[in-house]
């Protein structure tokens, strides 16, 4: 059996990915599974819109949700969508045992985005340090990096999915390209403050630049994060 976890940042087109996976008659998904627990583990549970019903949706013990992860399933394949920084109090070497993919988007397009949704958000909370440590903890066990820029996979879905699914050994299936609109029964509990893009959605939206100015607050935060987007950004998939 393939686990596929893709290790995202937030407002980025992760869940555009997990729509695109379970259009695999091969495949399962996951929304999320460790939301809870990093909720229960973190002061974002003060913050985060609809917390408390993630809360009571989800598994709180990251062990146990580990161990559903890692446990037998329907299908050969299993994807897991994640974000980065859902990674704490736990022991990471299951990830020893999985497809590891990063999926990281320009600072300057990602933070005015999830302002609209979190205000004053922290460096922390954007997810940039966690992707590092996730790129650091594959170096570590020579496992594979495998990096996916969310403008690249606009500019060329074809080409850069048939990349990541040769690097992941699988076939590349056409069907990954597009979806029916509206929610899918795999959406978590939060999918009514995040989603409502990638519900009107039928397929990867074709790349456009942001035009408005970038907000004069988030400017610090910018200067923190684009080292570290940089840095994982050079390993990923080019159109």
């Amino acid at each position: 059996m393939k686990r596929i976890n893709l290790w995202s940042g937030p407002r980025n087109i992760s869940t555009a990915m997990m729509y695109s996976f379970a259009q695999r008659m091969d495949t399962t998904v996951f929304d999320e599974p460790l939301y809870a627990h990093y909720l229960a583990n973190s002061t974002a549970v003060e913050y985060h819109p609809g917390a408390s019903e993630v809360l009571a949706t989800q598994e709180n013990d990251g062990t146990k949700v580990v161990q559903m992860m890692m446990g037998q399933h329907n299908t050969p394949i299993v994807f897991f969508k994640q974000m980065a920084h859902h990674l704490i109090e736990l022991d990471w070497s299951f990830m020893d045992d999985c497809v590891n993919v990063i999926l990281t988007r320009n600072p300057r397009e990602m933070l005015p985005s999830y302002n609209q949704q979190v205000e004053k958000p922290s460096l922390y909370d954007v997810g940039y340090p966690a992707q590092i440590k996730v790129l650091e903890y594959l170096e570590s066990k020579n496992l594979p990096v495998i990096v996916l820029e969310s403008k690249e996979v606009l500019l060329n879905p074809p080409k850069v999915l048939s990349e990541l699914c040769k690097k992941i050994d699988i076939p590349f299936d056409k069907n990954m390209l597009k979806w029916e609109a509206g929610a899918r029964p795999e959406d978590g509990s939060w999918a009514e403050y995040w989603y409502k893009s990638v519900h009107r959605s039928t397929g990867f939206a074709p790349y456009k630049a942001k035009t408005a100015p970038f907000p004069e607050a988030l400017e610090s935060l910018l200067e923190e994060a684009m080292p570290l987007y940089d840095r994982v950004a050079a390993f990923a998939i080019k159109a």
